[in-house]
Protein backbone atom coordinates (compact mmCIF):
# COMPACT_ATOMS: atom_id res chain seq x y z
CA UNK A 1 0.00 0.00 0.00
CA UNK A 2 1.50 3.24 -1.07
CA UNK A 3 2.09 5.78 1.67
CA UNK A 4 2.91 9.42 2.48
CA UNK A 5 6.33 9.85 3.46
CA UNK A 6 5.91 12.06 6.10
CA UNK A 7 5.64 10.79 9.46
CA UNK A 8 4.03 12.44 12.50
CA UNK A 9 6.24 13.36 15.31
CA UNK A 10 5.17 12.25 19.31
CA UNK A 11 5.00 16.23 20.02
CA UNK A 12 2.59 16.75 17.42
CA UNK A 13 0.49 13.88 18.46
CA UNK A 14 0.63 14.84 22.64
CA UNK A 15 -0.10 18.71 21.35
CA UNK A 16 -3.31 17.28 19.62
CA UNK A 17 -4.37 15.29 22.60
CA UNK A 18 -4.43 17.71 24.92
CA UNK A 19 -6.28 20.38 22.50
CA UNK A 20 -8.86 17.99 22.05
CA UNK A 21 -9.06 17.22 25.40
CA UNK A 22 -9.86 21.06 26.16
CA UNK A 23 -12.06 21.22 24.13
CA UNK A 24 -14.43 18.41 24.82
CA UNK A 25 -13.95 19.01 28.73
CA UNK A 26 -15.82 22.65 27.84
CA UNK A 27 -18.35 21.03 25.66
CA UNK A 28 -21.63 20.57 27.19
CA UNK A 29 -21.91 16.82 28.40
CA UNK A 30 -25.62 16.67 27.34
CA UNK A 31 -24.60 16.98 23.81
CA UNK A 32 -22.28 14.36 23.77
CA UNK A 33 -24.40 11.74 25.24
CA UNK A 34 -24.89 8.49 23.59
CA UNK A 35 -28.22 8.46 21.96
CA UNK A 36 -30.07 6.74 19.49
CA UNK A 37 -33.07 8.50 17.60
CA UNK A 38 -35.88 8.43 20.30
CA UNK A 39 -38.73 8.03 16.99
CA UNK A 40 -36.72 4.99 15.49
CA UNK A 41 -36.43 3.30 19.10
CA UNK A 42 -40.03 4.29 20.11
CA UNK A 43 -41.50 2.60 16.47
CA UNK A 44 -39.13 -0.78 16.77
CA UNK A 45 -40.74 -1.08 20.88
CA UNK A 46 -44.24 -1.20 19.17
CA UNK A 47 -43.24 -4.04 16.16
CA UNK A 48 -43.21 -7.36 16.69
CA UNK A 49 -42.92 -10.15 14.03
CA UNK A 50 -41.05 -10.11 10.92
CA UNK A 51 -40.41 -6.37 9.49
CA UNK A 52 -37.74 -6.51 6.44
CA UNK A 53 -38.18 -3.33 5.24
CA UNK A 54 -37.88 -1.06 7.89
CA UNK A 55 -35.32 -2.57 10.03
CA UNK A 56 -33.19 -2.85 6.17
CA UNK A 57 -33.56 1.45 6.29
CA UNK A 58 -32.93 1.00 10.19
CA UNK A 59 -29.58 -0.57 8.83
CA UNK A 60 -28.71 1.85 6.07
CA UNK A 61 -29.19 5.03 8.25
CA UNK A 62 -26.94 4.06 10.99
CA UNK A 63 -24.44 3.29 8.51
CA UNK A 64 -24.79 6.39 6.41
CA UNK A 65 -25.02 8.81 9.17
CA UNK A 66 -22.41 6.90 11.68
CA UNK A 67 -19.73 9.53 10.84
CA UNK A 68 -17.46 7.05 13.02
CA UNK A 69 -17.84 4.46 11.05
CA UNK A 70 -17.26 6.65 7.68
CA UNK A 71 -14.13 8.20 9.05
CA UNK A 72 -12.52 4.96 10.10
CA UNK A 73 -13.72 4.12 6.23
CA UNK A 74 -11.32 6.88 4.98
CA UNK A 75 -9.02 6.01 6.19
CA UNK A 76 -8.93 2.53 4.98
CA UNK A 77 -9.00 3.14 1.59
CA UNK A 78 -7.29 6.46 1.71
CA UNK A 79 -4.00 4.77 -0.12
CA UNK A 80 -5.87 2.19 -1.94
CA UNK A 81 -6.19 2.40 -5.77
CA UNK A 82 -7.08 -0.55 -7.34
CA UNK A 83 -10.48 -2.15 -7.22
CA UNK A 84 -9.39 -5.58 -6.00
CA UNK A 85 -7.31 -3.84 -2.76
CA UNK A 86 -10.38 -1.81 -2.16
CA UNK A 87 -13.18 -4.81 -2.48
CA UNK A 88 -10.54 -6.76 -0.20
CA UNK A 89 -10.28 -3.92 2.60
CA UNK A 90 -14.30 -3.67 2.76
CA UNK A 91 -14.62 -7.43 2.67
CA UNK A 92 -12.91 -7.89 5.72
CA UNK A 93 -14.12 -4.65 7.61
CA UNK A 94 -17.91 -5.81 6.37
CA UNK A 95 -17.13 -9.35 7.32
CA UNK A 96 -15.90 -8.66 11.27
CA UNK A 97 -18.37 -6.22 11.66
CA UNK A 98 -21.03 -8.47 10.75
CA UNK A 99 -19.98 -11.59 12.65
CA UNK A 100 -20.04 -9.34 16.19
CA UNK A 101 -23.38 -7.60 15.64
CA UNK A 102 -25.43 -10.48 14.92
CA UNK A 103 -23.44 -12.70 17.42
CA UNK A 104 -23.61 -9.75 19.82
CA UNK A 105 -27.59 -9.28 19.36
CA UNK A 106 -28.48 -12.65 19.05
CA UNK A 107 -26.77 -13.47 22.24
CA UNK A 108 -27.83 -10.27 24.19
CA UNK A 109 -23.89 -9.36 24.44
CA UNK A 110 -23.64 -6.31 25.06
CA UNK A 111 -20.49 -3.54 25.73
CA UNK A 112 -20.99 -0.42 27.62
CA UNK A 113 -21.86 2.15 24.46
CA UNK A 114 -19.73 5.10 25.83
CA UNK A 115 -16.77 2.88 25.67
CA UNK A 116 -17.33 0.83 22.47
CA UNK A 117 -17.77 3.99 20.81
CA UNK A 118 -14.40 5.57 21.86
CA UNK A 119 -12.93 2.32 21.00
CA UNK A 120 -14.52 3.35 17.41
CA UNK A 121 -12.48 6.33 18.08
CA UNK A 122 -9.38 5.12 18.50
CA UNK A 123 -9.46 2.98 15.19
CA UNK A 124 -10.04 5.73 13.32
CA UNK A 125 -6.53 7.42 15.53
CA UNK A 126 -5.06 4.50 15.12
CA UNK A 127 -5.59 4.05 11.07
CA UNK A 128 -4.45 7.56 10.54
CA UNK A 129 -1.56 7.39 12.10
CA UNK A 130 -0.89 3.79 10.12
CA UNK A 131 -1.05 6.01 6.88
CA UNK A 132 1.17 8.91 8.51
CA UNK A 133 3.76 5.82 8.98
CA UNK A 134 4.02 6.52 12.49
CA UNK A 135 4.11 2.75 13.48
CA UNK A 136 7.25 2.47 11.31
CA UNK A 137 8.91 5.07 12.43
CA UNK A 138 8.52 4.77 16.25
CA UNK A 139 9.12 0.94 16.60
CA UNK A 140 10.40 -0.28 13.25
CA UNK A 141 7.46 -1.92 12.77
CA UNK A 142 4.31 -2.45 10.10
CA UNK A 143 1.68 -3.73 11.44
CA UNK A 144 -0.85 -5.89 9.43
CA UNK A 145 -3.08 -4.21 7.62
CA UNK A 146 -5.40 -6.70 6.31
CA UNK A 147 -5.52 -8.31 9.67
CA UNK A 148 -6.15 -4.90 11.67
CA UNK A 149 -9.01 -3.71 9.47
CA UNK A 150 -10.79 -7.35 10.66
CA UNK A 151 -9.98 -7.01 13.80
CA UNK A 152 -11.60 -2.91 14.07
CA UNK A 153 -14.39 -4.25 11.82
CA UNK A 154 -14.82 -6.90 14.63
CA UNK A 155 -15.10 -4.04 16.88
CA UNK A 156 -17.09 -1.71 14.99
CA UNK A 157 -19.54 -4.74 15.00
CA UNK A 158 -20.13 -4.05 18.92
CA UNK A 159 -20.68 -0.87 18.23
CA UNK A 160 -23.36 -1.95 15.77
CA UNK A 161 -24.89 -4.47 18.27
CA UNK A 162 -24.79 -2.08 21.12
CA UNK A 163 -27.17 0.53 18.75
CA UNK A 164 -29.54 -2.63 18.04
CA UNK A 165 -29.63 -3.68 21.56
CA UNK A 166 -30.99 -0.02 22.41
CA UNK A 167 -33.46 -0.39 20.20
CA UNK A 168 -34.69 -3.37 22.61
CA UNK A 169 -36.33 -5.06 20.14
CA UNK A 170 -39.11 -7.72 20.19
CA UNK A 171 -37.68 -11.14 20.08
CA UNK A 172 -40.70 -12.63 17.70
CA UNK A 173 -38.96 -12.33 14.44
CA UNK A 174 -35.91 -11.72 15.95
CA UNK A 175 -33.26 -12.97 13.23
CA UNK A 176 -34.75 -12.26 9.84
CA UNK A 177 -34.90 -8.45 10.92
CA UNK A 178 -31.47 -8.66 12.42
CA UNK A 179 -30.19 -10.08 9.24
CA UNK A 180 -32.41 -6.93 7.43
CA UNK A 181 -30.26 -4.67 9.60
CA UNK A 182 -27.32 -5.96 8.86
CA UNK A 183 -28.27 -5.63 5.16
CA UNK A 184 -29.13 -2.58 5.43
CA UNK A 185 -25.97 -1.71 7.01
CA UNK A 186 -23.85 -3.01 4.37
CA UNK A 187 -25.96 -1.27 1.35
CA UNK A 188 -25.52 2.19 3.08
CA UNK A 189 -21.63 1.27 3.62
CA UNK A 190 -21.65 0.90 -0.07
CA UNK A 191 -23.57 4.07 -0.57
CA UNK A 192 -21.06 5.71 1.77
CA UNK A 193 -18.12 4.22 0.14
CA UNK A 194 -19.72 5.25 -3.43
CA UNK A 195 -18.99 8.90 -2.43
CA UNK A 196 -15.92 8.46 -1.04
CA UNK A 197 -14.50 6.69 -3.76
CA UNK A 198 -15.91 9.46 -6.05
CA UNK A 199 -14.40 12.31 -4.03
CA UNK A 200 -11.37 10.51 -3.53
CA UNK A 201 -10.59 10.15 -7.93
CA UNK A 202 -10.57 13.39 -8.19
CA UNK A 203 -8.72 14.53 -5.39
CA UNK A 204 -6.11 12.02 -6.61
CA UNK A 205 -6.08 13.53 -9.70
CA UNK A 206 -4.66 16.65 -8.89
CA UNK A 207 -1.02 17.69 -8.29
CA UNK A 208 -1.45 18.59 -4.84
CA UNK A 209 -3.15 15.05 -3.63
CA UNK A 210 0.23 13.97 -2.12
CA UNK A 211 0.74 16.75 -0.01
CA UNK A 212 -2.44 17.45 1.08
CA UNK A 213 -2.53 13.77 2.51
CA UNK A 214 -0.79 14.79 5.27
CA UNK A 215 -2.47 17.42 6.48
CA UNK A 216 -5.44 14.91 6.02
CA UNK A 217 -4.92 12.13 7.96
CA UNK A 218 -3.69 14.67 10.56
CA UNK A 219 -6.98 16.00 10.76
CA UNK A 220 -8.78 12.43 10.64
CA UNK A 221 -6.38 11.83 13.83
CA UNK A 222 -7.67 14.47 15.66
CA UNK A 223 -11.01 14.01 14.44
CA UNK A 224 -10.69 10.35 16.06
CA UNK A 225 -9.13 11.94 19.72
CA UNK A 226 -12.22 13.79 19.22
CA UNK A 227 -14.34 11.07 19.54
CA UNK A 228 -12.77 9.38 21.90
CA UNK A 229 -12.77 12.37 24.34
CA UNK A 230 -16.31 12.71 23.28
CA UNK A 231 -17.38 9.17 24.86
CA UNK A 232 -15.04 9.93 27.78
CA UNK A 233 -17.01 13.04 28.76
CA UNK A 234 -19.81 11.20 28.54
CA UNK A 235 -18.95 8.08 30.25
CA UNK A 236 -17.95 10.04 33.14
CA UNK A 237 -20.90 12.34 33.52
CA UNK A 238 -23.15 8.95 33.15
CA UNK A 239 -20.98 7.65 36.77
CA UNK A 240 -20.58 10.65 38.68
Amino acid sequence: MNKTTRTLPLGKIALVFFAVAAVVTFYSNNALAHAIAQGDKGYIQQISGTNIGPFMYLGAKHMVTGYDHILFLVGVIFFLFGFNQIATYVTLFAVGHSVTMLIGVYFNFGINPHIIDAIIGFSVVYKALDNLGAFQLWFGFQPNTKVMTFIFGLLHGFGLASKILDYEMSSDGLVPNLLAFNVGVELGQLVALGLILLFMHHWRATASFMRQAYAANFLLMTAGFFLIGIQCVAFLADHS
